[in-house]
């Protein structure tokens, strides 16, 4: 081959080479671009998913703040209740206290009145044990001529 030939087939393979390597160039291009919009399109995702997230996030911290002053309200009604409790408690030591102290007055003025037969066999009732009328049998009154 004479030296005419070997200069053609050397721009040849340039010629091909620098196509080659523009088609490559080409192709990372058009795949750069690809990610390049792959990656927007994520980026559009996420920013979508961070628009319900804060919603979500929000309804939770609303439903938290929710019950946390139920049961605030929760709490207040049952010191509320236990307010009364001890306080009907306490009404009730002080009526039964003066229920004993009427009881013991009322034994009394029956065992003072000459007009009232008192059975002594059954015990006068205590504080602890209040008197039951209804159960008791009432002192017979006897009127002396």
């Amino acid at each position: 081959m004479d030296t005419t030939a070997w200069i053609i087939v050397a721009v040849v393979i340039v010629v091909v080479i620098i196509a080659v390597a523009v088609l490559l160039n080409g192709r990372g291009r058009r795949r750069e671009e690809a990610q390049r919009a792959k990656a927007q399109e994520i980026r559009e995702q996420a920013a979508a998913q961070q628009v319900e997230l804060q919603r979500r996030e929000a309804e939770a911290a609303r439903l938290d703040a929710q019950a946390r002053l139920a049961q605030a309200e929760a709490d207040a009604r049952a010191a509320d209740a236990a307010a009364l409790q001890n306080e009907a408690r306490a009404h009730a030591e002080e009526a039964s206290g003066a229920r004993s102290e009427l009881q013991d007055r009322l034994s009394h003025a029956d065992r003072i009145d000459p007009d009232v037969a008192v059975d002594e066999s059954q015990p006068a009732p205590t504080a602890e044990q209040p008197a039951q009328t209804w159960e008791q049998p009432a002192p017979t009154r006897e009127t002396r001529a």
